[in-house]
């Protein structure tokens, strides 16, 4: 067997990459591993979005990193403040030191003859020079959008427009929004984000949907949070405020999908109240689907009302006709006129593995062909984890429970002294189901790319963050995984 640059190659410096490093670093201390990251500095969706307002949307207590708590009071953090609490996480953990900057992944090339995989990958600090890498086990952390390309989506007129058009993930940094007037066209996360932060300097900013989603208000500082603060010690207050957030999480989410109606009604009431009088409750806020079947865009201290109020900012619920130089037109004959700045937050194009190109002994693989095992490895690719975030709690609560069971197949490995351990459906088809029970746009249209989960045993999809963490500390190593113990002929 040949020998390796390293044990473990990480793709990916973002939060997932981070939370990989650690896991291998102190599950399996002998082990020698490496980061690559494309861009030039560690963060990835954090170092990479600059629109006004970028924050989490979950609370940082479970979107942050287990062992290195969230500080700040806010529960919610802003985009700079999560960018520099991981650079601090990734030096305290001695993890910055692993990390290869300017090193964009091209390949990653599995021989059975070596056991081991080839990362072949550009340094964009050395003229594109191209290079190779070589490591038993490969983890891709890349998140789960294209950082280069936003989604497509089609906006009749567009090209008519003659102000400024944007896209929030590549937003510029010369941007003046001050005294303009601004579309945002889209109605999520990312747009209810966008809102309340232009609305501080712009003119007027009206927010363009086709459908409604539910926008639900959150204390930036809880009081019981505060109190939590005041009385426990910082590190205990962290995991406290942690698990107190991942019960409600659990909790919200089981009571929204179980009760529907209900949920719907207390969403509403609690939308009603924070709206002015100018703006109705429907068909502003009245989504066609029920509460968690696409995620609840959460606004900390009602920021986003807030705005509406203040009569700043405003909500047309409308299908775009077309577009003049300066008017967005609507299809019920109303529009906007003397429009500056136009703002596309129509959601990310779905990537999971940073376009990397897949090949298991000569043969190209596509991963929407392949099941996913417990969430973390691929059907037929050997000795890789591929990490993925939750859908309906905190991204980095699944990433580690993730990483924490593929550290337990890796101890496997070594106890057995296998040179490789691959996922294979072996007792006969299994039935497709979704990945992810979510039905936003964005995920809808790259449904067909995305990996697939079975009906039944580890290839079933993700239910809950708890029953991963019960997969990654008991699970059955042995249902669904081969060990190869010696180089294939």
């Amino acid at each position: 067997m040949a020998q390796p640059d390293f044990d473990i190659i990480i793709v990916g410096a973002g939060i997932s990459g981070i939370t990989a490093a650690y896991r291998i670093s102190t599950e399996l201390p002998r082990s020698t591993y490496t980061v690559l990251e494309a861009r030039q500095t560690l963060g990835g969706t954090w170092d990479l979005f600059r629109y006004p307002g970028v924050r989490s949307d979950s609370d940082m207590y479970t979107f942050g990193l287990p062992w290195y708590p969230w500080r700040k009071r806010e529960a919610f953090g802003q985009g700079q403040e999560i960018a520099e609490y991981l650079q601090a996480a990734a030096r305290a953990a001695g993890i910055d030191r692993h990390i290869r900057y300017g090193r964009r992944v091209v390949s990653a090339v599995w021989s059975s003859g070596q056991q081991l995989w080839k990362i072949r990958l550009e340094r964009r600090d050395v003229a594109e020079l191209a290079v190779s890498l070589s490591a038993r086990f490969v983890v891709f952390a890349t998140g789960y959008f294209d950082y280069s390309r936003a989604l497509e989506t089609t906006i009749p007129g567009l090209d008519d427009f003659r102000g400024t058009v944007v896209h929030p993930q590549f937003w510029p940094a010369d941007l003046d929004y001050t005294g303009k007037r601004v579309v945002v066209i889209g109605s999520g996360a990312t747009a209810v984000t966008l809102v309340p932060a232009l609305a501080r300097r712009a003119s007027r900013v009206f927010m363009v949907q086709r459908s409604p989603s539910y926008v639900f208000s959150k204390p930036a500082v809880d009081t019981s949070e505060m109190v939590c603060h005041d009385l426990l010690p910082g590190s205990l207050a962290s995991r406290v405020l942690r698990w107190r957030s991942i019960v409600l999480q659990a909790a919200v989410y089981q009571w929204c999908r179980a009760c529907p109606d209900a949920a719907r009604k207390w969403l509403k009431d609690k939308t009603a109240n924070q709206l002015p009088s100018h703006i109705p409750y429907s068909p502003h806020f009245e989504p066609d689907y029920n509460p968690w079947q696409q995620r609840l865009c959460v606004a900390p201290d009602g920021d986003f009302y807030a705005a509406l109020r203040s009569g700043k900012a405003t909500v047309v619920t409308d299908n775009i006709q077309t577009m003049t130089p300066r008017d967005v037109l609507f299809h019920s004959g109303r529009g906007i006129p003397g429009v500056d700045i136009i703002v596309t937050a129509t959601g990310l194009k779905v990537q999971l593995i940073g376009n990397t190109v897949l090949i298991v002994d000569g043969q190209p693989l596509y991963i929407k062909d392949k099941f996913l095992w417990n969430g973390v490895m691929m059907q037929d690719v050997p000795n890789a984890a591929f990490l993925m975030g939750s859908t309906h709690s905190s991204w980095t609560l699944k990433v580690d429970a993730s990483m924490q069971l593929f550290c337990r197949v890796l101890k496997a490995t070594l106890r057995r002294h296998a040179a490789a351990v691959t996922p294979r459906i072996r007792d006969g088809p299994i039935q497709t189901v979704p990945l992810l029970n979510l039905s936003s746009t964005y995920l809808r249209v790259s449904a067909d790319e995305l990996p697939r989960a079975g009906d039944r045993g580890p290839w079933r999809p993700e239910s809950h963050f708890l029953v991963s963490v019960l997969k990654a500390w008991y699970g059955d190593l042995n249902e669904g995984l081969e060990w190869s113990l010696h180089p294939y002929p």
